[in-house]
């Protein structure tokens, strides 16, 4: 492949205020096979709280980002929280899954099979997926990943019993190895992890990277495990990737199989501080360092998440603007060579 110059582009994707919601939250983004990318969100139309998250909508592209379709609204019930969505895409049958919770308390799951053009009802999967004793739950928000093997892992976590001190906080994964049909538990956490995003490392390994409950710690939290999500290493707090108690995105950009060698992107608030400095970051070892930064936003941002499109660039869909976070959710577009200032090249 030859060297490409380095190409950037950002788009405003929903913005606040506009099309009868008051705010939009909490993107998730993906990639259908087709190459359509779909943008999701909360949109809350009644204010900006979490309460206020009783729908779930959609932007579609068919033109890699140049532009975007009207808005689709998923689910919606203004009674209930139709929270944090958690996209993945089956590429074995062309199926793009959604998950959300309703009420923080109950899963769903819809798919589509037109790219998202249509979708399915949601069917309520809580009976399969949350054990004895858990209360609050939540997913990713974001993407989950298939495996090599084919298996669909979706990032979640719960709380244990009713104490809200956040020992009790867990992250988790739940699985599908039938393309859907049938979801399950996986492994959980070590106490005090929360939202959380996976890659696969080698055939069936997983890393698994979230953010902390614990309000001391002000760093990612991470764990790995060697059996498809069913078990899990003790979570460890990463030095390098400081962060302010916010989520944070994890995509594959390419492997030593398909491409000249690994490579994973990884985006947070890299700001221990404050809700500001999103960056972007590329390890070559499988998550065990990250040597490349760079600042994608230097104001006010907050929740993001990656996709990798068919042309191999990378997206973010982030919350940003110039005074307050939440005013819009745009998608930036660009290649290895924009993100390393020309330091790598795809081949």
């Amino acid at each position: 492949m030859a060297e490409q110059i380095p190409w950037f582009r950002e788009t405003e994707v929903f913005t606040s205020g506009t099309e009868g919601y008051h705010t939009f939250r909490l993107p998730a983004l993906a990639v259908a096979p087709d190459g359509t990318i779909l943008a999701f969100c909360e949109g809350r139309r009644d204010g900006r709280e979490d309460y206020r998250a009783n729908y779930l909508v959609l932007k579609r592209s068919t033109d890699n980002g140049v532009t975007w379709g009207d808005l689709q609204l998923l689910a919606g019930n203004p009674d209930y929280t139709m929270n944090n969505p958690t996209v993945v895409v089956d590429r074995d049958t062309n199926t793009i899954w959604l998950a959300f919770c309703k009420h923080t308390y109950e899963v769903y799951v819809m798919k589509s099979e037109d790219s998202g053009a249509s979708w399915s009802q949601p069917e309520n999967i809580t009976e399969d997926v949350k054990l004895s004793g858990w209360t609050r739950y939540d997913l990713g928000p974001g993407h989950g990943i298939q495996l090599q093997s084919g298996r669909l892992v979706i990032p979640g976590d719960h709380t244990e019993g009713t104490c809200s001190d956040w020992i009790y906080r867990h992250s988790h994964v739940i699985y599908s190895d039938d393309h859907g049909e049938h979801w399950r538990p996986g492994g959980s956490m070590g106490r005090g992890s929360i939202e959380s995003q996976v890659v696969e490392t080698d055939p069936g390994d997983l890393y698994f990277n979230a953010r902390t409950a614990d309000m001391s710690l002000y760093k990612r939290v991470a764990a790995r495990s060697t059996d498809g999500g069913l078990t899990w290493s003790q979570m460890a707090s990463v030095d390098d990737l400081p962060d302010p108690h916010c989520q944070g995105s994890i995509v594959r950009h390419t492997n030593d199989e398909s491409h000249d060698r690994g490579r994973v992107i990884f985006a947070n608030i890299a700001n221990s501080a404050a809700r500001d400095t999103l960056t972007l970051r590329v390890s070559y070892d499988e998550c065990r360092t990250w040597p490349i930064s760079k600042v994608l936003c230097h104001g006010p941002a907050a929740y993001s998440d990656l996709a990798i499109a068919s042309d191999m660039t990378i997206a973010c869909l982030y919350e940003q603007d110039s005074s307050d976070a939440h005013e819009s959710i745009r998608i930036a577009q660009f290649n290895i060579e924009w993100l390393t200032d020309g330091a790598d090249h795809l081949s």
